[in-house]
């Protein structure tokens, strides 16, 4: 079966979610911790919670994704940055014990000019200080398109910060088709080759969940902009490849693209009667 959902608005707290998933046909979700920029998170309501997990068993959703602030920089070189990236994180890491056994997503960061080397330590340092023994959510660093200081473009770099990580059961990873395209991995013409660079580099294993996005921009362009399944560089029949792929069919799609419920109602139907189970 294919576990795909879209990035839904948690303005109306886990049972909005839930009913948004359930109207789209998703599985799975993503949705963003508190308000993209950063900022402080809404409270938890015990009682949505206990009404999501009831939704949840009784549809059989399956791990879902929570997206952290884009504002959240652990290599920033601004001291107030990383103070903010370490609050909320920690914050995020506590709330998602309400709904356990899930994702945390995060963009690794960028180093502003201090050099790769520079942003990956601080990165694990900070992994290091917040990640703990005790918490059921595997943390997910994003492959990302590289543009400009951005550190995760490569598959090296994710690899140097799982390195230096202490509780690596704690540690996983999140591809975005949009990016890694972007980036350089050319998933249309040579999807096996890049799953063999990843499984050399990295590990399939490491690999938790995928954004599926098609891309604005050309291939290697180094630039984030999403675009609508099929509509994009990346195309149709590449995606279809994608999620039918042996190595990747298990793992739980989020859609990423520029649309609204019915939008992702229908790629959500598309991409499910392109499945082959």
């Amino acid at each position: 079966m294919l576990h795909i959902g879209a990035h839904l608005s948690s303005s109306k707290g886990f049972t909005g979610i839930a009913s948004d998933a359930l109207k789209i046909k998703a599985d799975t979700f993503q949705f963003f911790t508190r308000n993209p920029q950063g900022f402080k998170a809404k409270d938890i309501d015990p009682s949505d919670v206990q009404s999501f997990l009831k939704i949840s068993r009784e549809h059989h959703f399956q791990k879902f994704v929570a997206h952290a602030p884009y504002t959240l920089n652990p290599c920033s070189d601004k001291i107030e940055t990383r103070e903010f990236a370490e609050m909320v994180f920690q914050d995020d890491l506590k709330r998602m014990e309400y709904v356990p056994e899930n994702y945390y997503n995060f963009h690794p960061g960028s180093h502003v000019g201090q050099g790769i080397e520079v942003g990956i330590e601080m990165i694990a340092v900070l992994l290091n200080k917040i990640l703990s023994s005790h918490q059921s959510t595997i943390v997910l660093l994003e492959t990302m398109s590289g543009k400009g200081s951005e550190v995760g473009s490569m598959f090296e770099e994710l690899r140097l910060i799982i390195d230096r990580i202490e509780l690596k059961d704690k540690i996983g990873v999140c591809l975005d088709t949009c990016h890694v395209y972007s980036a350089g991995y050319d998933i249309v013409n040579n999807l096996e080759g890049v799953l063999e660079e990843f499984d050399h580099i990295i590990g399939l294993n490491r690999l938790k969940a995928v954004h599926l996005n098609d891309s604005k921009m050309p291939f290697a362009s180094h630039k984030d902009r999403h675009e609508q399944i099929g509509k994009g560089t990346i195309g149709a029949e590449a995606i279809v490849r994608f999620i039918n792929h042996e190595k990747l069919k298990h793992l739980p799609f989020v859609l990423e693209t520029p649309n609204d419920l019915d939008g992702w109602a229908k790629e959500i139907a598309f991409l499910r009667q392109n499945f082959n189970e």
